[in-house]
């Protein structure tokens, strides 16, 4: 999570290093270069890169409810804001 509250999602082949890197201000043009310190809450790991990419982009796309569901694993709450309930 961001200084802001706000949510980054990305993949990475190396998740102490990225972290690190964001944390530090590493890339200035990246998203959370003004929106640190960043907090680390959630991870997913992947075999096949293809994947990862795939499950960045849904992440991306999904609502900040569903994104803090998915953080809390309440399942339930997931499945509820996925099909369109509060």
């Amino acid at each position: 999570m961001c200084s802001d509250n706000s949510y980054y999602i990305g993949i990475t082949n190396n998740i102490h290093v990225r972290v690190e890197q964001h944390q530090n201000g590493f890339y200035s043009k990246s998203y959370t270069y003004n929106k640190r310190p960043i907090h680390l809450i959630y991870t997913e790991e992947f075999l096949d890169i293809k994947q990862a990419i795939e499950r960045e982009k849904q992440l991306k796309k999904w609502s900040r409810a569903k994104k803090e569901a998915l953080v809390k694993n309440d399942m339930q709450g997931l499945i509820n804001l996925s099909k369109g309930e509060n």
